[in-house]
């Protein structure tokens, strides 16, 4: 469905909501509500605050954006669909989350898909020729708008034993992103993968109703996964980016010069994320080794090789028909 009039009749007072206040004149003020599900003192969750600043900044206060973290305006689908009805004006999340508004995004977190951080990046680039095209198919089929994504980090294993290869993890339950390509990253981990929404892991954990779970080692870190886990295995399967999203209507509602400086903090903030991730993951690997976290990666056994075997094959049997022609375009990407 396009995102014309009949989905705007629909959006109505969601756009509303969206925009949590307005001025009047010379002196207005558009307030938006930035909705996420990360901890404030992750640097997910920090950049938010980030893109808030550079905002305010950049449109002498006439934009403000409000941020709501750790899951208060809901949890990741209900994030996903709230910005595309417009009841939230802004939010950040996984490419496979925003699956759900335009399917062809769920590609971007394919298993063992990139070369390097740098290729993850370029391909990531919402100038660039796989985001323009993925873009506009957003903007059409729900009414979202990709503004930047920066680098998330590379997803690990964390378990309360060590798992070395894919037969090790046979009917171990590991929480997935209830997502299809998360999903099926985990079960050609070798494990059986448990959706479980990211508001919920903790519990899921201390009560034993997964035994493992995979992420990036600064969300590891930054909410204390290793109280709970014992063991980190480095597989690093995904390689993946948050995208932050804004809702259309009120992209549309800005004024150009409003919009020239969202985009300019947009530049900024995708910068300093990335980079902050980036520089700190092995010093991070080893924070987590000091929180009595084992570490397992090649030197240790762990079987990358078994690892990204198993997985690239259940992906190509799942997704090659669906998604062939963007791994194409993506592999193209130099």
């Amino acid at each position: 469905m396009s995102f014309s009039l009949t989905r705007r009749v629909l959006l109505g007072a969601g756009f509303a909501a969206a925009l949590a206040g307005l001025g009047a004149g010379a002196s207005a003020q558009t307030v938006l509500r930035y909705g996420h599900n990360n901890s404030p003192d992750s640097v997910v969750g920090q950049q938010a605050d980030w893109l808030a600043e550079e905002i305010a900044k950049n449109t002498n206060g006439s934009v403000e954006v409000e941020v709501y973290p750790a899951s208060q305006l809901g949890k990741l689908q209900e994030l996903a669909e709230a910005v595309s009805l417009g009841t939230v004006a802004l939010s950040h999340n996984t490419a496979g989350a925003y699956s759900t508004l335009y399917e062809p995004l769920g590609a971007l977190d394919t298993p063992y898909l990139y070369r390097d951080v740098d290729h993850l990046m370029k391909v990531m680039d919402v100038d660039g020729p796989v985001m323009t095209g993925l873009n506009e198919g957003l903007i059409a089929s729900a009414g979202v708008r990709v503004l930047y994504a920066f680098y998330f980090g590379a997803r690990q294993l964390t378990a309360n034993e060590a798992f070395r290869s894919p037969s090790e993890l046979a009917g171990e339950k590991i929480r997935a992103v209830p997502f299809p390509i998360y999903l099926t990253a985990v079960e050609g981990l070798g494990a059986a993968p448990v959706p479980v929404d990211w508001s919920e892991v903790p519990t899921a954990l201390a009560t034993g109703v997964v035994a493992g779970q995979e992420n990036p080692v600064n969300i590891i870190l930054s909410n204390k996964l290793f109280d709970v886990q014992s063991h980190l295995m480095l597989t690093g399967h995904i390689a993946s980016a948050e995208l932050v999203v804004i809702n259309e209507d009120v992209w549309q509602s800005l004024t150009e010069e409003e919009r020239e400086g969202i985009r300019a903090a947009a530049s900024t903030v995708r910068d300093r994320a990335t980079a902050a991730v980036r520089d700190k993951e092995a010093e991070q690997i080893e924070e987590l080794k000091a929180a009595g976290m084992t570490v397992i990666g090649p030197e240790e056994g762990l079987d990358i090789e078994a690892f990204r075997a198993s997985v690239q094959a259940l992906v190509h049997e799942r997704f090659d028909e669906k998604y062939g022609d963007l791994y194409a375009q993506i592999d193209a990407v130099k």
